[in-house]
Parts: structure tokens; sequence; C-alpha cells
């Protein structure tokens, strides 16, 4: 028997840890670094990096091109943190909410040649922290060692980037009848997964044919939308659009999954917002803050279907992404059912950028 962490644990441990402002140790085939979240440095720990020597910040490709740095490491860019370099400067490169008010932070000195590979985990990992895309890196000559002496986290490269880059396993953890407006005759089921991430949840109408296409939802939780009544989106009124239709055909399986503001989570989502009021649309607004214009995994989408038994869907959804994901991963969608309802004055170019830069079929 053993009570030792395994390396999904250690992930999850890491996550927090960033989270919490500490730094964690990544290895990989003799070499290693220490990362820490640029969002939760303080000037103390910003000292004691320097004290191990030479400190970048990396940031991803899309952050750097905004503040026209040059990117010799395709996805990332390791910016030279400057000798007279404050933490007002490492959070005025790594956010960009005052890029306007000053929008000089240069000249940006960036690192090119040598391996990156840790750098790029260490981006990996602030993201699926939710925090914002910017890490500081610094070399460790004896990780080992170091980690263990100050109690930090130790993540091999080789061990832990396939978790990064699947899809973490879901189980069913607990399910119970649901009485609705929109259909009394519901069911809740949750779902948790195995690396200790957001549960998602799948809300069952009626009870519908496991060997027919049933009608479903891929519905990507909004908390300003669906709770607050949001007019900046459509969200609120696609859900319940949605579970109407549902309840109508007395049939069909909303997928509720906790991927706020298109995965890059509910504080970077605000950040966005407060870019959009600076003039930046929603897609541009997610490049300055150095993230893709989507960050969500629909794979969890199949798998929760697959669990409930199910192998094709009428899927209601604008996105050609989420079709296209759903075949890849073995639901086969018969039909696309439209879902055009909640456009108003305060989210009518949201929806033009969706269409236009995105695919969304509106």
């Amino acid at each position: 028997m053993s009570l030792m962490p395994t390396m999904v644990d250690l992930l999850a441990r890491a996550r927090v840890d960033l989270r919490m402002g500490l730094p964690v140790v990544l290895t990989h085939e003799g070499r290693a670094v220490l990362a820490l979240a640029a969002e939760q440095l303080d000037s103390r720990r910003l000292a004691e990096l320097r004290e191990l020597g030479a400190v970048d910040l990396t940031l991803t490709a899309r952050r750097a091109e905004t503040l026209k740095a040059r990117v010799y490491d395709k996805d990332i860019a390791r910016i030279k943190i400057p000798d007279d370099a404050d933490l007002a400067w490492v959070q005025a490169v790594a956010d960009p909410a005052d890029d306007l008010r000053t929008p000089m932070k240069g000249p940006l000195m960036a690192d090119r040649g040598g391996a990156v590979d840790l750098h790029r985990l260490a981006i990996s990992l602030v993201k699926s922290a939710h925090l914002l895309p910017a890490a500081l890196v610094c070399a460790l000559p004896h990780p080992a060692q170091f980690a263990q002496s100050h109690g930090l986290t130790t993540l091999p490269l080789k061990a832990v980037e396939p978790l990064i880059a699947g899809s973490s396993p879901l189980h069913p953890v607990a399910a119970a009848r649901l009485p609705m407006d929109a259909a009394e005759a519901g069911r809740l089921h949750i779902y948790r997964p195995e690396d200790g991430g957001e549960e998602h949840y799948a809300i069952e109408i009626g009870r519908p044919d496991r060997d027919k296409p049933v009608l479903a939802r891929l519905h990507s939780a909004c908390f300003t939308g669906d709770v607050l009544g949001s007019l900046k989106c459509d969200c609120g009124p696609q859900l319940r659009a949605a579970l109407a239709q549902m309840g109508a055909e007395q049939s069909g399986i909303l997928l509720y999954l906790n991927q706020e503001g298109r995965g890059i989570g509910l504080a970077n989502k605000m950040r966005a917002y407060s870019l959009q009021d600076q003039g930046f649309d929603t897609v541009e607004a997610n490049h300055r803050l150095g993230f893709e214009d989507d960050e969500r995994d629909f794979r969890l989408g199949s798998a929760i279907l697959t669990k409930l038994g199910f192998n094709s869907v009428r899927l209601l959804t604008n996105n050609p992404n989420k079709i296209a994901m759903m075949e890849k991963t073995g639901i086969k969608v018969a039909e696309r059912v439209p879902l055009k309802v909640g456009e108003t004055a305060y989210n009518r170019h949201y929806l033009a950028t969706k269409a236009r830069k995105s695919g969304h079929m509106l």
C-alpha cells in the first residue's frame, strides 16, 4: 500500500500552489526550472527569485504580439526582466488592463535559443489554473534538493504533459429527480473529473431513447448570463430556450459544462469585458490577455453523452466547432438544430464578431 500522491494529485496540487502564489518546480531530462504565476507575484518573491539567478517572464505569443515583443519560440515568448524592473513592471507586462493608458512597456528583449519545453509547461499550468497566462521562470541547478528544502511541488514534464493535453476522466457522483419550469420530468446527473477540476452536469429531460439521436446541447457555464441575466451575451436565453424545446419534446439532454468565459474562468472573463469596454471585440480581448479565441474542451460533453448511453445527437448549436468535436470523438451529429435567441442592443456586436471571426452560424 502507498499513500503517496499520484501524478494527477501532484498536478492538482500544483494548480492550487500557483493560485496561492507559490512556485512549482518543473523538470525534464536533467534540467529544472522554478515557475511562478505572474498574477500572484509579490515583491518579496520577486526578490527571492532574483537571488537564484536570471528570471524571465514567459508570455503566450498572443500577448507578446500585443506588446510588439519578438516571438522566437512559436507559441511563447521569454521576456528578459530588466535589473531595475519592479513588481509593477512585471504585472503591467502580464496584464493588459492599462495597455491603452501606458502602451509603451519596453523595449522588451526576448530570449532566443535553448530549450523552452519547461517554459511552455509553465504557461499551460497557469492557464489550467485560470490565471493570466504569464509565468516567471528561472533555472534551478539542484531541483530535488531545492524542492525538498522549500516544500515545493515538483512536476516532471514527461509525466504531466499528457495529463494537461488530455481530458481528465469523468465519473458519475450522484443523480436525482429534479422537476423544473421547463419540464417536470427532469433529472440532474453530476460528473466529477479525476484531476480535481470543476464538476460538470447533465440535465436529462424525460426518458430519451438511447437508440435514437437525442436532442442535446453543450452549454458552457455563464454566471453573468445564466444567473444575472446579462445582456452582453446570449447565453441565458440560449439555456432557457434549449430547456424549453426539450420540455416541449419531452426528451433531451443538456450538458452544463463548467467552462466559464470560453474556458478562461470568470476572473479572466471580467478582464476581457473590461477590455471590451475599451473598444476591443471579444476575440481581440482574449488575445490581448494571452488566450486563444476559445479555450474550452468539448470532449467533456462527448464523454458524458457516452457514459449516459448516447452515440447520436440532434445538436442545438450555432457553433461548428462543437459539431466537429462531437464527430471527432465518436458522437454522430444527425442534425444541427439552430438556436438563435437573445440578441440585444448590448450584444449585437459580440454576436457579429462570433459569426465573423469564430464561424458561428448566426
